[in-house]
């Protein structure tokens, strides 16, 4: 093994003797750094290449080796750095200290080399093997949230195929919910439920809000023109069957997040913010907000797209459609934040256009 794939030790001490013994001990196994002071040892640890144990001196001048210990602990990037105190205490109260603040174990000075070995030797083979598990947990993590993705899309896909008008419908109402999303997370009534994960699992959940739409009669689902009444409340149905639909994984499977707003979606993307929408005439804040920006990102795409019973609306029109929606059809907020990120809409558009006169519309200025 070269020395560059040594692991490295970082040795904290204010004595150099203490840290030459160390460095006299270590140095044909391991990479040896030393740091004679708290605050150093912290921007050795907090730099581009993090040691991969840190023996630490307890007590220091200024920055005393439980604080250091502590600080590392509380560090995203250092947290998982195996720490070895070493000190000439003879104290169970410290020892029990420091193992509270984290730290792996404690050598007492005077110091045997073999066991100064053996020490660091064992903490960092463990680190291999924590880091080792916890690399399968991500890599499995990210396979079973890969494999739910695939999933949701094929759902949603499948809805989709039975309305051959809708297209890319799919990609853009996922895009248009997160640029909204994104853009109230940063208003302090929402930014506590608006988490990144939150945002994100918005975005993956939004394809299924028509997943509903499987159990409408084709007669009414692909009928060349606009519905009657009788056949509009038949599919307005849609909503229902989505949520129960979600409902059945949701018994299944126990209370998750995504599942939740999922269900969200799919039954509540009809709502109007002044009660007159429909499965269940909500209004106002009894919409969840899942559904109140689903709501403006699936009419906006509807007002933009290529319809039997019409043509694209030009992108300005569909723009002030939205703006005289603000508090009737949509949530004031949510129309704000549109209004704030119509080009980001327009380009999400003309990206996931399906049609030359989808583009022609979205690229209208007038």
């Amino acid at each position: 093994m070269s020395r560059r794939d040594l692991s490295s030790v970082l040795v904290v001490d204010d004595d150099p003797v203490n840290i030459h013994l160390l460095l006299e001990t270590l140095k044909e196994r391991y990479k040896v750094i030393a740091a004679t002071n708290g605050a150093r040892a912290l921007a050795m640890a907090q730099g581009g290449q993090p040691p991969d144990l840190i023996l630490l001196d307890v007590n220091m001048p200024g920055m005393s080796g439980y604080e250091v210990c502590r600080r590392l602990k509380e560090g995203e990037g250092t947290r998982s750095i195996p720490v070895i105190f070493v000190t000439a205490l003879d104290s169970r109260h410290g020892e029990a200290a420091g193992l509270a603040l984290g730290a792996a174990d404690y050598i007492t000075k005077p110091f045997i080399p073999a066991l100064v070995l053996a020490r660091v030797h064992n903490h960092l083979e463990l680190k291999r093997h924590r880091d080792h598990l916890e690399e399968m947990v991500r890599q499995r993590t990210a396979e079973l949230q890969e494999t739910r993705d695939v999933i949701i899309l094929s759902l949603a896909s499948l809805a989709e195929t039975r309305d051959n008008e809708t297209g890319n419908h799919i990609a853009r109402t996922q895009h248009y919910v997160r640029l909204l999303a994104e853009a109230l997370s940063s208003q302090p009534r929402h930014a506590e439920h608006l988490t990144p994960q939150t945002v994100d699992l918005l975005q993956k959940s939004a394809p299924l809000h028509d997943i509903g739409k499987v159990g409408v009669p084709d007669v009414i689902l692909l009928k060349p023109g606009q519905l009657t009444h009788e056949e509009f409340e038949e599919m307005k149905k849609h909503a229902v069957y989505g949520h129960d639909a979600i409902q059945k994984a949701a018994d299944r499977l126990g209370p998750n997040s995504f599942l939740a707003l999922a269900q969200e979606i799919a039954h509540t993307h009809h709502e109007r913010w002044d009660g007159n929408g429909y499965p269940r005439g909500l209004a106002g804040e009894d919409i969840p907000l899942s559904g109140r920006m689903m709501a403006l990102a699936d009419v906006f795409d509807a007002l933009v797209s290529r319809r039997v019973y019409k043509p694209p609306i030009p992108f300005p029109q569909a723009v002030e459609i939205i703006a005289q929606g603000r508090g009737t059809f949509f949530d004031p907020q949510v129309a704000d934040a549109f209004a704030l990120l119509k080009e980001e809409f327009r380009r999400v558009g003309l990206f996931h256009a399906d049609h030359d006169e989808e583009r022609a519309a979205l690229e209208r200025t007038k």
